[in-house]
């Protein structure tokens, strides 16, 4: 199991209000199912969290699907529309605040460490690098996009597919037309 109660209590430890959230749920067990394994947290008497042990009876369930962790990272306020909650809503309600709005000031953390400057240029180098994968792995789409949409043909444009749904109506429609006159044609020959 991934010790992650430290970290979290890292995070709770700078901010009181946070802990305050936490303490009216002093005791209960929160599961997070991550399908591969699981993370049992316990609320402490303090509005710290603890590891609990997998046999312990949970309060609440956050059943987490992996292919949904990078759209919840890059949304954190939408991070809880993508799982699947059982369990003491109250309590599911409080980890979903405290998940949105409990941020790590990684800059002063850093500074400890390694002092204010140095700590303002880590936290700027990685923004920059960060920026740079983004916007290098959207070029790569809009290049992938634009192979496959004119060097290679194997996508369409959706203007073309509308172009194409609007012609299949007109011609559904013309056809219609046709088969009811042919029908009137008939009636009077007939």
């Amino acid at each position: 199991m991934i010790p992650i109660a430290p970290f979290i209590n890292h995070l709770l430890a700078q901010e009181n209000w946070a802990k305050n959230k936490l303490l009216p749920h002093a005791g209960k067990v929160a599961c997070i199912d991550l399908q591969t394994m699981q993370l049992r947290l316990k609320v402490a008497a303090n509005g710290l969290v603890e590891d609990a042990d997998a046999g312990t009876a949970t309060q609440v369930t956050i059943y987490v699907k992996l292919s949904d962790l990078p759209l919840m990272a890059q949304n954190r306020e939408r991070a809880f529309s993508y799982v699947k909650i059982e369990g003491d809503a109250d309590f599911a309600n409080t980890i979903s605040h405290l998940s949105q709005n409990l941020r790590w000031e990684v800059e002063e953390d850093l500074s400890k460490l390694f002092g204010d400057v140095a700590a303002v240029r880590m936290v700027s180098l990685a923004k920059t690098v960060h920026q740079t994968a983004l916007e290098t792995h959207q070029k790569i789409q809009e290049n992938l996009a634009e192979y496959f949409l004119e060097e290679n043909p194997m996508l369409v444009r959706p203007v073309a597919v509308q172009g194409l749904s609007n012609e299949v109506n007109r011609t559904r429609d013309d056809v219609e037309r046709l088969t009811k006159r042919i029908e009137k044609l008939e009636r009077m020959r007939g």
